[in-house]
């Protein structure tokens, strides 16, 4: 008799050990309905004690779950929950599949074919979130499904936006094995086609992993551009003819940019400058409208309640210019740089560096924002008598033909650098709405919370980001294409009021801020509220286009 028969074989160590837990990890993976014990050992040649010992430690750890009833292990919820939010460090976004999902299920309603997104793994793209199309034959490739780059529209997509040095070597690495007759094997050919979707924005797998299926897929662009992933929609290729492909890839690449403008920090990213530094020797009540003028080489800024006008030249602090009789509504530059003060009764008012005043036309309403287009035209806001606002050119009629209306008194407006869209913010609402000139239906930007701050003054960057001022909120914010913070200022006091790029490189935003209405433990707490503060942004703004109207 063989003594040894019924001893326990050698226990596994190490990696050894290690290696066998991943292979019943897959295992239980490929079997969509569950895999039983003895199923496990038949097909990995695993002996009982080593199987059970292996299953006890994935069903403890939450990496597998038994079903008691039928007897049989399947994918645990704590390995869904890794990979559903892997990816902290690779992309802006604590679950990218999440984020996609509304554009996932928005193409699969619009297409009726299965809708994809994918990440890159290695020299293959994995599949991490879908939604099934609505026909009976339909794409059903499984998710955590490993493919090849260079043959399919994920791949291909995320290959073309990576960076040039890491796409070279990840090219050379590609083994280009051929799946089907379509395939593409040449990499040069490939290196062409890869220029080719970087020129149209998405690219097409034209049955080139599966014969009979056609793709087509777009990158997705975290906001620092870089590719995180990519999303698709496949089909039969009956179905999904050259022709639709075409039509469908614009639509694919702006579902990717807008699942792309959602990754994002939780916590937006603090700008990259200098802190923010006091420039006024006085505190005023109520500060506004910095405006920087090239022609005069100063910052003009005001305090409305005092109400007094004043500017900062280059390398000191500022300097008192003159006060006025009734509290000021708006300050703007005429196209010699000279400060345009309007006050609470419409009366109009140039004043030069030098003090010295000229009664202007006077306007049959003031204006609660003032703002000149890249053109010179003055563009304001007036209250209505339903509590909204009315925006248009100003006119000594006042706003003749309005080009736009909106709920609430607008507190602040900046023009786009093209003079294509204007900003509008509505402190009481919260919000930022962007008009573009020739539609009269305003587009809402972002809605803020209260909690964070409201929206006070505008200012708009070289490179088309809008700031905010948020009044209540302690910092300055800027909002991204979709209307995203994803920028951050903290400032030493609570309520910023309004702001705007300066200095002869317009690298400096400029803050002006307010005191009035805090309570005295408040100001102890932030001693430099009403002063204007200088900080630097990391970008460079616009600058200020005078007017010749008044």
């Amino acid at each position: 008799m063989d003594r040894n028969a019924d001893r326990e074989p050698a226990r596994p160590h190490g990696a050894a050990l290690l290696g066998k837990a991943c292979d019943v990890l897959e295992a239980v993976a490929a079997a969509p309905g569950g895999i039983a014990q003895s199923e496990l050992m038949a097909q990995l040649g695993l002996s009982r004690t080593t199987t059970y010992r292996i299953l006890g430690v994935l069903v403890a750890r939450g990496l597998l779950r038994q079903d008691p009833a039928r007897r049989v292990y399947a994918v645990g919820f704590r390995l869904m929950e890794i990979a559903q939010g892997m990816g902290h460090g690779a992309w802006s976004a604590p679950d990218l599949p999440a984020v996609a999902a509304p554009e996932l299920r928005s193409l699969r309603d619009a297409t009726g074919e299965t809708a994809y997104v994918a990440v890159l793994e290695g020299r293959e793209v994995v599949a991490l979130g879908k939604f099934e199309g609505a026909h009976e034959v339909r794409s059903a490739a499984r998710l955590g499904q490993r493919k090849p780059l260079h043959c399919t529209s994920q791949g291909k997509a995320i290959l073309a936006f990576l960076p040039d040095g890491e796409r070279d070597k990840l090219l050379k690495r590609l083994p280009m094995t051929p799946l089907t007759h379509h395939t593409i094997t040449d990499r040069r050919r490939l290196a062409s086609a890869l220029r080719i979707v970087q020129a149209r924005g998405f690219a097409t797998d034209d049955e080139e992993i599966v014969e009979g299926v056609r793709c087509v897929g777009a990158p997705v662009l975290d906001p620092e551009g870089t590719v995180v992933g990519a999303v698709s929609v496949a089909g039969p290729a009956w179905r999904m003819t050259r022709e639709r492909l075409d039509l469908l890839g614009p639509e694919v690449a702006a579902a990717g940019r807008r699942i792309g403008a959602q990754l994002r920090p939780a916590v937006p990213k603090a700008a990259s400058g200098t802190p923010a530094q006091p420039m006024s020797a006085a505190a005023a009540f109520h500060g506004a409208s910095p405006r920087w003028s090239a022609q005069a080489g100063l910052v003009w800024w005001c305090d409305m309640l005092a109400p007094e006008l004043r500017c900062l030249p280059p390398g000191g602090l500022d300097r008192h210019v003159t006060r006025t009789e009734v509290p000021i509504r708006a300050l703007t530059l005429d196209e010699r740089g000279a400060a345009i003060l309007v006050d609470m009764e419409g009366a109009v008012t140039r004043v030069t560096p030098d003090g010295q005043s000229r009664a202007l036309t006077p306007l049959p309403a003031a204006p609660t924002a003032l703002r000149i287009h890249p053109n010179g035209d003055a563009w304001a806001a007036l209250p209505t008598p339903d509590g909204g606002s009315v925006i248009g050119v100003l006119s000594a009629a006042g706003i003749t033909q309005p080009a736009w209306r909106l709920p609430g008194t607008v507190s602040a407006l900046a023009w786009a650098p093209d003079g294509t869209a204007l900003f509008a913010a509505t402190l009481a609402f919260g919000t930022v709405h962007r008009l573009e000139v020739g539609r009269t239906a305003p587009l809402l930007l972002a809605r803020l919370p209260a909690g964070g701050g409201r929206p006070a003054g505008l200012a708009v960057d070289r490179d088309g980001g809008v700031w905010t001022a948020l009044y209540d909120g302690w910092s300055v914010a800027r909002l991204g294409a979709e209307g995203e913070v994803d920028r951050i200022l903290p400032l030493p006091v609570p309520r910023p009021t309004d702001i705007g790029f300066g200095g002869p490189d317009l690298d400096t935003l400029y803050v002006a801020t307010a005191r009035d209405g805090m309570a005295l433990d408040a100001l102890a707490a932030a001693p430099l509220s009403g002063r204007l503060l200088a900080v630097g942004a990391g970008v460079c703004g616009v600058e200020e286009v005078g007017t010749a109207w008044f």
